[in-house]
């Protein structure tokens, strides 16, 4: 059974999904930084058979809810060489199926919570069972940014500054703060970092009916979040930004121009080399320095109540 089940189930829930050991110390931290913020929602981590012992015992160990769910991956897929974490992101689009919560906001493990976000709980969303579907709105998200500012070779050669949704808001740096920009603005893709999902069956079909398609799927430079702009061209909400403000962004020259520190409220630590890949005394990003002042706070916590597991 997983932990916790005898508590009533809750419908409305923040969650993560783990499918090894290496992410743990970024979902602990990650389920810190949330209760920090008064949050009045429980956070569960989903987690896979590929999630060993030693880290499910962690988790309960500082009473995280748990619970296992299906892997989910194509009939065939890219093989990501340069980026080898996207094969394990295709998991993430079981929280669709997930029809017992009425709300999940799935979080990824590098993430960092500054500001309180309950709202999201409550973001419209809609389901036009049998109905247009053009109408609908199945999930919601912030735009992928499309900037490249790491000029990564294998990225498609579409993504440059003038191609992403957030340099069009470079001119009301204040209204990107409250509303994300159309979703079809730029690239017209989602990062799947954030995801406010309405689970639902409908919704769940139609990921499984292109997860079968190998024609589709083996296209997909960025898995998950590539497949659900497609399927859901325009049947999405644009979040702002700082839901998922990517790291990079706060660079000079990136998306500077509309970051603010004071109003970002959920910090992603995009790329392979992670926080706590880190050594904080060497110095590093700003953003990074956050990420350890709450892992440290977060430790120190966890030490006086008798936690020693050294996560």
């Amino acid at each position: 059974m997983n932990q916790q089940s005898s508590l009533s189930h809750p419908k409305r829930v923040w969650a993560s999904l783990i499918t090894n050991i290496s992410y743990l110390p970024g979902i602990l931290t990650l389920s810190y930084s949330l209760q920090a913020t008064q949050t009045t929602y429980p956070f569960i981590a989903f987690y896979t058979s590929t999630f060993p012992a030693e880290g499910l015992a962690a988790l309960h160990a500082r009473g995280i809810r748990t619970q296992a769910v299906p892997r989910v991956q194509p009939g065939q897929s890219k093989v990501y060489v340069q980026d080898p974490r996207f094969q394990e992101t295709w998991n993430k689009l079981v929280v669709f199926s997930l029809v017992e919560y009425e709300r999940i906001v799935l979080l990824d493990g590098d993430m960092l919570v500054r500001r309180n976000m309950d709202e999201l709980m409550d973001v419209p969303l809609s389901s036009e069972e049998g109905g247009d579907k053009a109408k609908e709105k199945v999930f919601a998200a912030s735009h992928a940014c499309a900037c490249n500012p790491l000029k990564k070779p294998h990225y498609p050669e579409t993504w440059i500054p003038s191609n992403c949704a957030f340099t069009a808001q470079h001119s009301d740096p204040v209204q990107a703060q409250i509303c994300g920009a159309p979703v079809t603005a730029g690239v017209g893709m989602l990062n799947s970092g954030l995801l406010v999902v309405r689970p639902s069956l409908s919704a769940w079909a139609e990921i499984q009916a292109v997860l079968h398609v190998p024609e589709r799927t083996e296209k997909y430079d960025f898995p998950d979040q590539e497949l659900l702009s497609e399927v859901f061209r325009g049947r999405w909400v644009a979040l702002p930004y700082v839901y998922n403000a990517l790291k990079t962004m706060r660079w000079i020259g990136v998306h500077d121009e509309i970051w603010r520190d004071e109003e970002v409220k959920n910090v992603h630590y995009i790329f392979a080399k992670k926080p706590w890949h880190e050594n904080p005394d060497n110095g590093m990003d700003e953003t990074s320095c956050w990420w350890w002042e709450v892992n440290r706070t977060r430790q120190r916590s966890e030490v006086e109540r008798g936690i020693t597991d050294e996560h």
